[in-house]
């Protein structure tokens, strides 16, 4: 007889019960998305497949639906069984998407988010007369870490029970296993609550286990904050050891020799250390931020980035002092202080240039912010606050000149200042061929450089030459640039050297036509918009209208048959409308994203809280060059945009006359 080892397992797992109670769900005006695959990542891809599920099935767009995408999926494990809830999300009416999906599969509970939230399913468990699970039941001790707290990052804990506190200790006792007992001692020592011996066992442990990787453990926090805490001589060796990630918890416990520590691991070059470096030395030697700020700029290598991480450290101490000083600020007041504090430390002589250049960087969309609340007030505080703006703007100029930003950064953050570069300044330009010059900028700065010079006509050979001693050993590895307005370097730097007519556009057109690595195949096509023709052309549209995963394929068709037409790609793009063969809600984001054609946005999809779909949105719905149909999908993305429905998360933050003359512009097309 054959035994099939684990497939009773995965027929009666989490992931099998859900999934089948999940394909019975539907109901009038309701529907629930299949089950994702990679494809559907985020939210974004959830709402699109919604759209692509409504065409296909005749269903009215307003129609209610919920889904999970490839990130909630991650509570499954490999078995199929649930490792944390699995958060389902949803658009429409939200009371009746609750209906539709009930009360969740029998064994289970779904408990709702509210009309702004996801919905959370987990499985039932059971309790005792204190509140505590079986410590076998794995989901009910996850359940009940959850509901205690084991986060140093979500504020104060609430305090435990006597049973609660006992029950956690017991979990302690004798041998432990490091990768079982991690939320137990983050629970204890978060009220400080982890014993000596407690500590000693789960070090020992966790040298003998991690040797040589002691930060690859998750559960270390609370065994060097317990060493701290208790003053122990371990804790600098641990803390030597984990480097960078124990920074913050260093700070917590300001000493000489945590000063020592954080300042060595600052100047060997890690930024992340700055702000627990700032803090200690505050906490220890200066208490006025300003002057433990100039102290430290000095010490600071030239980095920007290291500069900006400083600055960022005072403007939050700046902050908090207001804090202390105003108990109960309302969200604007915070804000707009935030903004005023940025504008005049960019003037402030008692700081080094460096630090104000960095200043100048961050209150660079911040000064409407300034000028709209000085209007605000009456008296010396407007102003002192207007004074402080002029004087930004008189500074801003020259200490701004052949800057830019932190090219290592998130790059939401770079993504969040793309709009700024809409139009290219002479400094811009030399400070952008400056970073491709140097051989120290990565693969996202060369990514973000590159595709603003190339789109706005201004890369040459010689960054194409900078560029090619480093393209076969850095620029042939993988990058994600799906939810970019940037594409692969390697993607934009072979498009340059076709259009530029150099002999290395053989070498590089060579290389992605090979079949590996498997990573470049749905990149490959991209390459087609350098020196565009009609084969490529067509063997682009052949892609487009196949049906195939659309990664910036039909936007690279609609701008090369832009440059082969000699016309406005908005032209292009409108006449598909409507066609066969083209997935319309793609078509739209196209439609909006080569608004411009010197700075397309390469986002997969319409960025909602992005200034630059909102300003290209705007322009499709007002182009007298469109037909009704085109200026009305722009008119539409611009109604879902958050500038309207949720201001607040649009980044930069908008002032409130940004919102109030947003809402005139859609009343007026109402």
């Amino acid at each position: 007889m054959v035994v099939l080892v684990g497939l009773t397992a995965r027929r009666h797992s989490d992931l099998s019960r859900i999934t089948a109670w999940w394909r019975g769900l539907g109901s009038t005006g309701f529907v629930a998305l299949p089950p994702p695959t990679r494809s559907r990542y985020t939210q974004s891809d959830g709402h699109e497949d919604a759209a692509e599920l409504f065409a296909a099935r005749s269903l009215a767009t307003g129609t209610s639906f919920a889904y999970w995408h490839w990130q909630s999926h991650a509570s499954f494990d490999r078995s199929g069984a649930l490792t944390g809830p699995l958060y389902l999300h949803w658009g429409g009416d939200h009371a009746t998407v609750a209906a539709g999906l009930g009360d969740g599969p029998p064994g289970y509970r779904l408990v709702s988010g509210g009309p702004r939230g996801a919905f959370q399913l987990d499985r039932r468990t059971e309790r005792d007369a204190d509140g505590l699970p079986d410590p076998q039941d794995e989901t009910g001790v996850r359940q009940f870490l959850d509901r205690i707290g084991t986060s140093r990052h979500h504020g104060s804990p609430v305090p435990l029970t006597g049973p609660e506190e006992h029950w956690l200790h017991d979990r302690l006792a004798g041998p432990v296993d490091p990768d079982r007992v991690t939320g137990f001692a983050a629970a204890l020592e978060l009220r400080e609550a982890l014993t000596p011996d407690e500590t000693s066992r789960l070090l020992a442990v966790w040298r003998e286990e991690y040797a040589g990787r002691l930060s690859a453990w998750p559960g270390w926090w609370p065994v060097l904050n317990a060493l701290l805490r208790q003053e122990r001589e371990e804790a600098w060796d641990v803390a030597a050891a984990l480097g960078p990630a124990s920074a913050d918890t260093l700070a917590e416990h300001p000493s000489g020799q945590a000063l020592a520590a954080l300042r060595a691991t600052v100047l060997a070059g890690d930024d992340r250390a700055v702000p627990a470096w700032f803090r200690t030395h505050r906490t220890l030697h200066e208490p006025d931020p300003l002057a433990a700020a100039r102290t430290l700029s000095e010490e600071l290598p030239a980095r920007p980035a290291a500069q900006a991480a400083l600055l960022a450290a005072l403007r939050t101490a700046v902050t908090q002092d207001w804090r202390t000083a105003h108990p109960d600020p309302d969200r604007g007041a915070a804000q707009a202080f935030s903004a005023l504090t940025a504008v005049r430390l960019t003037t402030d002589d008692r700081l080094p240039r460096p630090l104000r250049v960095a200043a100048a960087r961050a209150a660079y969309d911040r000064l409407t912010h300034v000028r709209e609340e000085a209007a605000r007030l009456t008296g010396p505080e407007a102003a002192d606050a207007l004074a402080a703006a002029d004087r930004y703007e008189a500074a801003r100029d020259d200490l701004l000149a052949g800057t830019g930003p932190d090219l290592t950064a998130y790059e939401g953050a770079l993504g969040d200042l793309w709009h700024r570069y809409r139009t290219l300044s002479p400094a811009d330009i030399g400070w952008l061929r400056g970073r491709l010059a140097d051989p120290t900028t990565g693969v996202q700065g060369i990514a973000f450089c590159l595709e603003l010079l190339h789109a706005h006509g201004e890369a040459t050979e010689t960054e194409l030459l900078a560029l090619l001693p480093r393209w076969k050993k850095e620029l042939t590895k993988q990058y994600r640039t799906t939810y970019t307005e940037w594409r692969h370097p390697l993607v934009t730097l072979t498009c340059l050297a076709q259009d530029l007519a150099h002999p290395a556009a053989d070498d590089l057109l060579a290389w992605w036509a090979k079949p590996k690595p498997l990573w470049k195949t749905p990149l490959r096509l991209l390459t087609h918009l350098g020196a565009p023709d009609e084969t490529r052309a067509a063997e682009l549209w052949e892609f487009v209208v196949s049906g195939a995963h659309d990664t910036g394929h039909l936007m690279t068709w609609v701008l090369l048959r832009a440059r082969l037409d000699g016309t406005h790609p908005l032209l292009v793009a409108e006449r598909l409308i409507g066609r066969p063969g083209i997935r319309q809600y793609v078509l739209h984001r196209v439609l909006i994203g080569v608004a411009d054609p010197a700075q397309p946005l390469w986002h997969y999809a319409l960025d909602p809280r992005s200034h630059g779909w909102w300003q290209r949105a705007r322009e499709v719905a007002d182009d007298p060059r469109l037909c009704a149909g085109a200026r009305a999908i722009g008119l539409k993305a611009a109604r879902e945009h958050h500038v309207l429905r949720h201001p607040d998360q649009v980044r930069p933050p908008l002032t409130d006359g940004e919102v109030n003359e947003a809402r005139a512009w859609l009343d007026a097309r109402a």
